[in-house]
Formats: structure tokens, sequence, C-alpha cells
């Protein structure tokens, strides 16, 4: 990947968008052009889904990985380490911000907001076509406001990663694709990137495809 990101990239979207999946894929394939890259897991509302559960492997991958004090437990206390404030601060590399779903997760951004506005930022929106909630471009397009309201930070992208699981298809990628121009339409905001699941051949590379592995999974799917 040879697009050159800002300091700060903050990703969001509706709980179980696959936001914490994009984000470890985004961070990998950026560290993989040699760039530092530091992910922080801003989920302090969901106990699932976090960025925390996949520390060994982005360690591997010589990326930095910070936590809230109470990831990877059933507390969802706000406790937001100063490592924060200084991977925004030290404007090397690029910093990946993991949001809690919503904008009840985006309230945690929120706190950043000015730094993150002087430091540069993408904030990315991610957007499933098949999720409650987000099944019409009209209600993505609702929930984005909230978002951005909460952060007070207004987003400048969306990235397409309307999946079935294991389940996904070339033709669940097609017709997804007219979602995302719908909101992108009702946003002004271009669509960044296309997901496609790396076992799911795909001729979409005209809408900025980005191949993605599933690491995250469903609590009732074993990691077999």
């Amino acid at each position: 990947m040879q697009t050159i990101f800002p300091h700060v990239i903050a990703v969001t979207g509706h709980y179980g968008s696959g936001k914490t999946n994009f984000s470890i894929n985004l961070a990998i394939s950026i560290a993989k052009n040699g760039t530092s890259v530091t992910i922080v897991d801003l989920d302090i509302v969901n106990p699932y889904f976090r960025t925390a559960d996949f520390s060994d492997l982005l360690d591997m991958q010589g990326i930095h990985v910070i936590v809230p004090e109470y990831a990877n437990t059933n507390l969802d206390i706000p406790v937001l380490p100063a490592s924060v404030d200084a991977a925004i601060a030290q404007k090397d590399g690029v910093v990946i911000l993991d949001v809690g779903g919503d904008d009840a997760g985006a309230i945690a951004l929120g706190r950043y907001a000015a730094r993150i506005r002087d430091a540069g930022y993408d904030l990315l929106y991610v957007i499933n076509e098949n999720r409650y909630l987000t099944k019409t471009p009209e209600e993505a397009v609702s929930l984005l406001r909230e978002i951005e309201q909460a952060s007070r930070l207004a987003a400048t992208g969306l990235v397409n990663n309307t999946n079935l699981g294991p389940s996904t298809d070339q033709e669940i990628l097609r017709h997804s694709s007219a979602y995302a121009d719908k909101v992108s339409a009702l946003t002004g905001l271009p669509v960044r990137f296309t997901c496609i699941p790396e076992f799911c051949k795909s001729d979409m590379a005209h809408l900025n495809a980005f191949p993605i592995r599933r690491f995250v999974k469903m609590p009732w799917e074993t990691n077999a």
C-alpha cells in the first residue's frame, strides 16, 4: 500500500461493522511498508472484538499496541492511559485509533479531538450493509452524524466493509457498491477502501479494493 496517511487515523462505525478487523489489517499493511505504527484500543464500551485481543499478533508485526487499563475485562470504566496523548503528540509514524462503536464509543475519541486536529487526521467510517441499524444508506448517514457530534471530529472517508463473514462472495460485494456509493453521495465522502476478504476472488480493483484477512471472529466461533 503506497497511500500516504496523516499522523492519526481514527476508525469508527456501528457495532459489528468490522472496524476492529479493518484496523488490524490496516495497521499490518502500513507497517509492511516500513512505517512505524501504533494502534490504540479506544473501545472502552464493548468488552468484545477489541484490538487488545490481538496484541501478540501485532507485536510480531512490529506494531506498538496501547490498551486501556480495563481492556479484556468486563469492566467498562473509561480509564485511558497517558500513552495515548504521548502517541498523538510525538508526530512520528501513524497512530490508528480503534474507536468503540456508535456515538457512545466516539465520546472517548472526543477527549482527544483538539490534539487530533492539530496532528492531522483521517476519520474513517466503516459501513456494512448487512448490519442492523445501518442497512440503508440513510441509516448509515444518521449514525455517522451522531458519531461526528460525539467525537467533535468530521469524517474524511468511508470504508465499505459489507460482508457476511465466511459466506461473503462476489455477489454480496458487488451489491454493496451501490449502497456505498449512495452513502458517499449523501455525505460527500469518498469510499477510501472496499474490503475484499482474502478468500474471495474479486474483479473490484477499480473500487479501491483492500484485501483483508479475517482475524476477528464471533464469540460462538472457534479459533480453529
